[in-house]
């Protein structure tokens, strides 16, 4: 198959879709961010890229914590909405009918709507020319009832959406994931050498 060179892209698709809340000036706010993955399990980090601009990045910096929520794809609408919509401007929490609880550390909201909440505090911040990358560490995990099988986390429950972004093209979607294909540290095993 022939290789066409675009130049250096990010075309890593697809991203997850999370909610980051945090509290700026005495009012919680929430925005939607792609840029964030786990990148450690022991003790268990989470980071996430946001724009020094952004008025969530304002509540990180003055509470030292955050949130990230998980939503399902019923909530696609108010997950858009909190992406377009500036919390300087805008109470999203009231717009997007969220109801609101706090962990542990009662510093970071957390919306009940989302099947999986991470209550984080932040450890690190690496500045890069656009984004901050903040490293936070997860002091508690919250789970919907609903996504639990006999007691324990079921990922399969969760309904899942994630965004995929051709970054030249113009193309920004958010997606279903599909069926599983095949368990994971498994099915490789049929290439190797017998």
């Amino acid at each position: 198959m022939r290789k066409h060179t675009l130049g250096p892209q990010g075309l890593i698709n697809p991203k997850p879709v999370l909610l980051i809340g945090t509290i700026v000036d005495g009012v919680p706010n929430f925005m939607t961010a792609a840029l964030g993955t786990l990148i450690d399990r022991e003790p268990p980090m989470v980071g996430v890229s946001i724009r020094p601009g952004h008025h969530t990045y304002k509540g990180i910096r003055q509470n030292g914590a955050f949130s990230v929520n998980i939503p399902s794809t019923k909530m696609l609408y108010e997950t858009d909405f909190c992406g377009i919509v500036t919390g300087k401007k805008e109470d999203k929490v009231i717009r997007c009918g969220f109801k609101l609880f706090y962990g542990k550390k009662k510093i970071a909201p957390m919306i009940q709507q989302c099947p999986v909440n991470l209550e984080c505090t932040v450890k690190h911040e690496i500045v890069f020319k656009g984004h901050v990358f903040i490293i936070g560490k997860i002091e508690e995990t919250y789970v919907s009832e609903s996504c639990l099988t006999g007691g324990k986390f079921d990922e399969t429950k969760i309904d899942l959406m994630v965004y995929i972004s051709g970054i030249t093209g113009g193309y920004r979607a958010y997606h279903e994931l599909g069926p599983m294909l095949a368990k994971s540290h498994s099915i490789g095993k049929n290439l190797k050498k017998k």
